[in-house]
């Protein structure tokens, strides 16, 4: 029997672990887990409420990691992981994405002798200016095995140097709980939709703009981040716009001085998973910079422009609905209407984006 640690530890992780998780505990006599909670996020709507929603079980383990520049975070990780290390004596540790948590625990599991394996290995925006990417970069070239979701992570692998005998195609385990949640989350629809005044309109919902941004090049620099509301405010003119705000963001928000703002923007408080996945399936178009979201969006067949310069999904923009705009006033104004006006065209779902992925991984597992 192999014993493998999971690790969460922020928003997105919990649905890249979630159906991996599921598929290990339905074999009971190959593997034992243990699911480790790094506490990297830890605001309620951030973290805690996603293991009711993804049905998945409480936490083994929560390290309590809590927010801290990048140096402090990932020391508090290490430390706290080692001690489960030590404790549990895994065969592997499983680490999803591209956050402190990933890097921080596949590092001390393989200077500790145990195997590290990634989900979502591979992705490269080729920018070092952002963390994840130095993330991802670390934690590809010291793991056992790589979990790849696009054509584009096997290249870029390979291109480092990196054995092709540890890199394994298995689809993306996101859009595994994607595909398993969307019936709970389309029943949110009818309330939710009521709720925002965004019910049917001659037998149609009323067009919407789904906003979520939380990147520091977009939020940080308070320059950007008005440029970037001045643009949203001209589109709620004409539509309404919803805006999820993450919690730095609203802190940055809130140091421009804005409280309310003119048009139909609704800024809203970080919503569960069932409800964010609800208004993405029904939005007209979705700005964001979350590379989560530009999967997802994909596989719904909902236009999604990302304010960033740069992505680490190609697939999203060569087969799906994904485009990189500026983060200007213009841009996002200018693509926003062009997008309502015209829709999209030609978009697909990528190879092994069918909701099996997880099953996938397992296979992978019980072969090594």
């Amino acid at each position: 029997m192999k014993k493998i640690i999971l690790v969460v530890g922020a928003r997105p992780n919990f649905m890249k672990i979630a159906p991996v998780l599921r598929e290990l505990k339905s074999h009971p006599g190959d593997f034992e887990t243990l699911l480790v909670h790094t506490g990297q996020h830890y605001d309620k709507n951030m973290s805690a409420v996603f293991f009711d929603e993804l049905s998945m079980p409480r936490p083994d383990i929560h390290l309590k990691a809590g927010s801290a520049s990048h140096a402090v975070q990932t020391a508090r990780i290490m430390e706290g992981f080692e001690k489960v290390l030590f404790d549990f004596r895994p065969d592997l540790v499983m680490v999803p994405g591209d956050v402190n948590s990933a890097a921080a625990c596949a590092l001390t599991s393989v200077k500790e002798g145990v195997p590290a394996a990634h989900i979502e290995a591979g992705l490269r925006s080729f920018d070092r200016t952002m963390p994840e990417e130095i993330n991802r970069v670390v934690t590809d070239h010291i793991s056992d095995l790589l979990f790849t979701t696009e054509e584009s992570g096997r290249m870029n692998l390979e291109k480092e140097g990196i054995s092709s005998e540890k890199i394994h195609f298995v689809g993306n385990t996101m859009i595994d709980t994607l595909v398993s949640l969307l019936p709970k989350a389309a029943r949110k629809w009818p309330e939710l939709s009521e709720s925002m005044d965004l019910s049917a309109e001659g037998g149609r919902g009323r067009e919407y703009v789904l906003v979520t941004l939380h990147r520091p090049s977009n939020v940080d620099d308070p320059t950007v981040l008005k440029e970037i509301i001045d643009g949203l405010e001209r589109v709620a003119e004409e539509v309404p716009v919803i805006f999820s705000v993450h919690p730095r963001t609203a802190e940055k928000i809130n140091n421009l001085g804005i409280s309310s703002v003119s048009g139909q923007i609704r800024f809203l408080e970080p919503l569960g998973y069932l409800e964010f996945l609800s208004l993405t399936a029904h939005a007209s178009a979705v700005l964001t910079d979350s590379g989560g979201i530009q999967e997802e969006t994909t596989y719904l067949g909902i236009p999604c422009l990302t304010a960033r310069s740069n992505t680490e999904r190609p697939v999203t923009i060569t087969k799906g609905t994904n485009r990189l705009i500026e983060s200007t006033s213009d841009a996002i104004f200018s693509e926003i209407r062009r997008v309502l006006n015209q829709g999209i065209s030609g978009a697909s779902r990528p190879e092994l984006w069918d909701g099996k992925a997880a099953g996938r991984i397992a296979q992978v597992l019980l072969a090594v």
